[in-house]
């Protein structure tokens, strides 16, 4: 769906639902999920419909994921960083995940 442009931006490792994924430094969670071929971010709470960044500039909250334990975090807003652990949001985010 996506092709990147040439360009020679370190790497950095992340974690995507207990998987070791590569990404470029400087891309936001949102793009380097869309990036790694990953097609959804979330389903939503009442049919489980999924749902994928679509606006990736904060507006319109289809691409929260859960970053190192916090929930509905905006993927197109932060930042990968070496380490990072991601998890997609299957329906209502619970308490204390």
């Amino acid at each position: 769906m996506f092709k990147r442009l040439a360009d020679s931006s370190p790497s950095v490792g992340i974690v995507v639902d207990g998987k070791p994924l590569s990404a470029r430094a400087g891309d936001t969670v949102a793009a380097a999920l869309l990036a790694a071929g990953i097609g959804h971010c979330r389903t939503t709470p009442v049919t489980g419909a999924q749902r994928a960044p679509y606006c990736l500039m904060g507006v319109c909250f289809d691409c929260l994921v859960t970053i190192d334990g916090v929930g509905s975090r905006q993927g197109c807003l932060i930042p990968v960083r070496e380490g990072m652990k991601v998890e997609t949001q299957l329906g209502r985010r619970e308490a204390g995940r």
